[in-house]
């Protein structure tokens, strides 16, 4: 329980920071938690149905109150051939809730992913050899969880030939100074992992004649799977400052990386789903 105990004595113990810092710090924290799921609309971009992954798993509440907010989006009609058609895509929100009192908090939706139709085998960049970064010891060390999202621009060899990081959001707190080193550990680890990484790239499609290609990788640092949030739980969230992506000029109303679940492969322009016109918020 080493994790839970560091985590516990970094919130709680004043000789850790001044009271100044420490309550600047608190601001920060929130809980977040990640939802799937799938939406439905018409041809005039108003939403007709919302499905959410796994309900059961979800705390009481979160299921209506994610439906009852969806439900007001407004999206962009989706036209082909001259024509507005209804769509289906897959989605996934950012759900996050900050203590306002000892008996009250606010969520609210911090941004949302839709996902597009699948696409065709040899449509989108794939990856062939993925190898995950080590975990640097100076974060181990103090018992701290990321997530870095990582921009990979790669060339027509499948190989990496620049990366950004484009967020790094903590799961454990700690001061100011300790929380920039870490950031700038998992994200230096990050980047170093990505450069002998390789992909297969697209071979037909829209993409397929494209002199590269981009993609976000989440790239999660866990000391232990233990801690590894499952579907439907709250996690400690600290959020970072999100960069700008210099080979990419993409406006997506709504969007921000830790929309998108750990573990896949994102080809930037393609099957980004429709374009959501509602600004998000709600409590």
């Amino acid at each position: 329980m080493k994790f839970a105990w560091i985590v516990v004595a970094l919130l709680l113990c004043p000789a850790m920071a001044g009271a100044a810092e420490r309550s600047e710090i608190l601001k920060q924290v929130e809980s977040s938690m990640l939802v799937t799921g799938t939406i439905e609309t018409r041809a005039d971009g108003t939403v007709s149905s919302t499905a959410i992954d796994k309900p059961e798993k979800l705390p009481a509440g979160v299921v209506d109150f994610v439906k009852k907010q969806v439900a007001a989006w407004k999206f962009e009609p989706v036209v082909i051939d001259g024509k507005a058609h209804p769509t289906r895509s897959p989605m996934s929100v950012r759900l996050v809730a900050k203590r306002l009192d000892d008996k009250n908090y606010s969520i609210g939706i911090r941004n949302a992913n839709f996902g597009g139709t699948t696409p065709n085998e040899g449509e989108v960049l794939t990856g062939v050899k993925m190898t995950p970064p080590p975990y640097p010891q100076s974060v181990a060390m103090h018992g701290a969880s990321g997530v870095v999202y990582v921009v990979v621009k790669v060339g027509k060899d499948g190989h990496v030939s620049d990366a950004i990081v484009e967020q790094v959001n903590l799961k454990t707190i700690g001061l100011e100074s300790e929380m920039t080193s870490w950031r700038k550990s998992l994200s230096n680890a990050a980047l170093q992992a990505t450069r002998k990484w390789t992909f297969a790239t697209p071979i037909k499609g829209e993409l397929a004649d494209d002199e590269f290609w981009l993609a976000r990788v989440p790239v999660a640092f866990y000391m232990d799977k233990r801690f590894d949030v499952a579907y439907g739980k709250w996690e400690m969230y600290i959020p970072g400052v999100r960069q700008t992506i210099p080979w990419s000029d993409e406006d997506r109303p709504g969007f921000s990386p830790d929309g998108l679940a750990d573990g896949g492969v994102y080809t930037l322009g393609k099957n980004d789903g429709p374009k959501l016109l509602t600004p998000l918020g709600g409590t």
